[in-house]
């Protein structure tokens, strides 16, 4: 089984991915992040401190970064991605975090989330969507600290 952490850079998400290092060294479970990039969509990429305001899309540039934040803050974490198109669905994002949960048997999946699992969420919540999902348990992190 493996620990799962949809990661997008935040600090919820570098939360969720420390706490999941901690939980996979006691269970002895593998730790896998997941990144999900929409394609050559500049505006997401910028809302998510991705790309500098005046930096044009990079996939390459953006997954190195992403990969590099995984690897300094869990180094024996796998770093892994996923795309989707430019103008993502609403929930297409949580979708592709739940195919890779099940595709690798997540027995965990670590949210970083202030509002994931209340009982209203908003419609394009991913940690929302993730945590709808029966086939792991959901470990919400709502707190850097």
């Amino acid at each position: 089984m493996t620990l799962l952490v949809p990661f997008d850079g935040s600090a919820l998400a570098e939360a969720a991915l420390i706490r999941a290092v901690e939980f996979g060294e006691v269970f002895e479970q593998p730790v896998v992040a997941i990144a999900v990039l929409p394609e050559e969509n500049a505006a997401y990429a910028r809302e998510r401190g991705w790309i500098e305001p005046d930096e044009s899309f990079d996939t390459g540039r953006i997954l190195s970064r992403l990969r590099e934040q995984v690897r300094d803050r869990a180094p024996e974490a796998t770093f892994r991605y996923e795309r989707v198109p430019r103008v993502a669905r609403a929930g297409s994002i949580a979708r592709e975090i739940r195919r890779t949960a099940r595709r690798i048997e997540a027995s965990i999946v670590f949210v970083g989330s202030d509002n994931a699992g209340r009982l209203v969420t908003a419609l394009s919540s991913v940690g929302g969507n993730v945590a709808a999902d029966r086939t792991y348990d959901v470990l919400i992190v709502r707190h850097t600290g």
